[in-house]
């Protein structure tokens, strides 16, 4: 009888590894079969283009660490729509004032402002201008910029036009297909067909 038993269970001991290999191979497999649909993320459900809220007759003001008012953007209606994080503004004023107290004021038909602040696409009758200004003891001239879309990087303080744009500066004018305007330095970039009308400075 203990024979017997010791017999089955050397039989038992010589197969066992081959057993658990082919336990091992089939767990392997299984692990590799159902991993995919194990870490597959769910699906986000798809945003729809459509407005989560609206505003009317709005005005949101920004305000720096001193409590300086930096920003003010206004305008008669609004929807955002969250799959985009934008606000679009109709009939938008924006006003703005960097460090150094320079103001301007934007003005347009319509307006498509991302979530973060970070830009704004004026849109439609495009109206932008800064008033006139010193810099150290020196004068700076009015400026009025007019354009069908004019993007404003607010962070950057970067106006950027990709269609046709005319600019005033004082008495002086200028007309080009594309402009890229740094308002930190006042440096102007136009190109395509540009046109100047420059007058004499007075002495």
């Amino acid at each position: 009888m203990m024979m017997g038993i010791r017999r089955l269970l050397d039989r038992l001991a010589l197969y066992l590894p081959a057993v658990l290999m082919a336990l091992f191979a089939l767990g392997s497999w299984w692990l590799v079969r159902s991993l995919p649909s194990l870490l597959a993320e769910p699906k986000a459900p798809q945003v729809r283009h459509e407005p989560d809220y609206f505003l009317s007759g709005f005005s949101v003001k920004s305000f720096d660490s001193t409590g300086r008012l930096t920003r003010e953007l206004s305008g008669d209606r609004a929807q955002h729509f969250p799959d985009t994080d934008t606000l679009d503004i109709r009939q938008v004023q924006m006003r703005g004032q960097n460090q150094e107290g320079k103001r301007v004021v934007a003005n347009s038909d319509r307006a498509i402002a991302k979530g973060d602040g970070s830009r704004v696409t004026f849109i439609g009758n495009v109206q932008i201008t800064q008033p006139a200004s010193m810099k150290g003891d020196r004068p700076q001239a009015d400026t009025e910029m007019r354009s069908q879309e004019i993007q404003a990087f607010v962070k950057e303080e970067r106006l950027v036009s990709q269609v046709p744009v005319e600019v005033r500066r004082g008495r002086d004018v200028f007309t080009a297909e594309q402009m890229s305007m740094n308002s930190k330095t006042g440096e102007y970039e136009l190109n395509g067909k540009v046109r100047g009308w420059v007058h004499p400075s007075k002495p």
